[in-house]
């Protein structure tokens, strides 16, 4: 999937998704379900699946979706060029192929025949070039522009017939193919005379090219999908697709039980007892995804690199990981912040052993005073996060820190640590869910970067990555990945936390979930593939 951050703190969850299924050369991704077969039955024609989110969606714009509701969305709304899988397959959707010339500096593009947006219009040529100028387009913001751009320079995409794209890269790169995979294409004819793509009313009522086509949303209550019987890879088994809007996790449990709600995230803390119910399959499987807390280095408060590792030595990570997520059946200790399932990942970095005298001794050598205040936020519908903010709390207590706590509505939390200039607050917590192209990362870590939730401003730092994204020796590449992990965690501007599991709760008169394939951030990859029992 794609380099999208899912960025907002752990609301963002989301980057990416992309992200999710990019190229890489890691093992595949396993699923695991607690009654071990899904569910038996005749499948019945039609049905609805209602699907439980924790908010809004903000822009139902690809150029645009960066939280996690939005991607889920998009993921019925709109189709992508391709996956990306393991070992670099390519799981071709809009496309019919993407193949490099013999230097790697361009890229032929060619789509499938016959493919349609929810309008009837035909998807062309035309649509791609515009949905890429679109991007580079500084004045639309969007979010994906820096992974098409390289030493400095855009890429160009030109038209050559009504179903063919020739990109041109200022120069060659390793990261390219893998960026795509986050390529979901807009309609030029519904947009072309959009001053402001993001503040566009066609946002609205969107027009996408996936199974399932937009009809209603209601702010706070639901977004309601239908049946696209022209999508190009076949109809959809169900009819509608429900995403209801329950902020309240307790409140979303219940509907989940009594049938209100079929599908749904759920937090490890509620796992043994939805899934005592014996009304729902329990899908865990990894999700790339990285639990950290971030210092606000815009406050003076966190400026010393002394305090920000004696920090890292005042939590212990196993405690934490039982605290937050209940066992290491869930999740596991951090190191890095690149995941597992990421290119060149290592664990071979400077890492924070607990231990409370080493923590003080750091404090002492920083000048950092007993009853320094350190001010925490963290989102107050999030399970994981208020456990880890409490856990904290108490462990830095211990070593002498003051810790105050502010729980902020999730909106207003996002909105929060967006905020490049603000002091509000020295620590938050996040999650993000990248991928396995590490230069998507960048858009975290960059001086400049639009989800650089640490403000970390660091010119050496800032070329590794550019270097790291144009390299295609792969020994070179995986020196310039190491040194980043490691710059990371010398001056932890973000500390790594946990990798945890996700846990995908669906009513058992649903069928398809494994055909449908689990996937990070979106919950499942096609949802066309679901039906409903008789």
């Amino acid at each position: 999937m794609k380099k999208r951050l899912l960025v907002l703190p752990m609301l963002l969850l989301a980057m990416v998704l992309a992200l999710a299924a990019c190229s890489g050369e890691k093992e595949p991704a396993k699923t695991t379900t607690d009654t071990g077969t899904e569910s038996k039955g005749t499948e019945k024609e039609g049905g609805k699946l209602t699907i439980a989110v924790t908010d809004n969606p903000q822009v139902m714009n690809p150029l645009y979706a960066n939280d996690r509701i939005t991607l889920t969305i998009q993921q019925a709304l709109y189709a992508p060029l391709y996956f990306m899988g393991d070992g670099g397959k390519k799981k071709f959707i809009l496309a019919e192929s993407f193949e490099p010339s013999e230097d790697q500096l361009s890229w032929t593009l060619k789509l499938k025949e016959n493919l349609k947006w929810h309008d009837g219009e035909s998807i062309n040529a035309d649509d791609i070039v515009f949905t890429f100028n679109s991007i580079l387009d500084e004045k639309q913001n969007s979010s994906i522009r820096g992974s098409l751009i390289f030493g400095g320079k855009p890429v160009k995409a030109e038209k050559v017939d009504d179903l063919t794209v020739k990109l041109t890269l200022p120069q060659v790169s390793a990261s390219f193919e893998g960026a795509l995979t986050d390529f979901f294409p807009i309609p030029e004819h519904v947009f072309k005379d959009e001053a402001d793509l993001m503040k566009s009313t066609k946002n609205q009522s969107p027009i996408g090219s996936g199974p399932f086509k937009f009809k209603e949303f209601k702010t706070d209550e639901y977004v309601i999908l239908e049946r696209f019987d022209d999508y190009f890879n076949g109809k959809a088994k169900l009819d509608q697709i429900v995403y209801r809007i329950v902020k309240d996790p307790n409140t979303a449990n219940i509907s989940l039980q009594n049938g209100e709600v079929n599908m749904r995230l759920i937090d490890p803390q509620d796992h043994k007892k939805l899934s005592d119910t014996g009304k729902l399959n329990m899908h865990t499987f990894p999700e790339g995804r990285l639990f950290y807390m971030a210092f606000n280095l815009n406050s003076e408060a966190v400026q010393s690199k002394e305090l920000r590792q004696a920090v890292a030595h005042a939590l212990d990570k196993n405690e934490l990981i039982q605290a937050a997520f209940v066992s290491t059946e869930f999740a596991v200790p951090a190191k890095s912040v690149l995941t597992p399932d990421t290119m060149y990942h290592t664990e071979d970095l400077k890492t924070y052993d607990y231990n409370q005298d080493t923590a003080k001794e750091l404090l002492k050598n920083g000048g950092i005073k007993e009853g320094h205040t350190l001010r925490i936020i963290y989102a107050n519908n999030n399970k994981i996060m208020e456990s880890l903010a409490l856990y904290s709390q108490q462990k830095l207590q211990e070593i002498g820190l003051k810790v105050e706590l502010t729980p902020m509505d999730p909106s207003a939390y996002g909105q929060k640590t967006l905020d490049m200039a603000t002091t509000d607050y020295d620590i938050s917590f996040g999650g993000y869910i990248m991928g396995s192209e590490p230069d998507v990362y960048k858009t975290l870590f960059q001086s400049d970067a639009p989800y650089n939730f640490a403000r970390y401003k660091n010119a050496d730092f800032d070329q590794l990555w550019e270097k790291a994204s144009v390299e295609t020796d792969k020994a070179k590449r995986e020196e310039l990945y190491r040194q980043i992990q490691e710059t990371v965690a010398q001056d932890v501007p973000y500390l790594p936390l946990a990798y945890p599991k996700a846990i995908l709760a669906v009513d058992k008169k649903f069928g398809g979930i494994e055909e449908a394939t689990p996937i990070p951030i979106s919950m499942v990859e096609d949802l066309s593939k679901i039906y409903e029992l008789e």
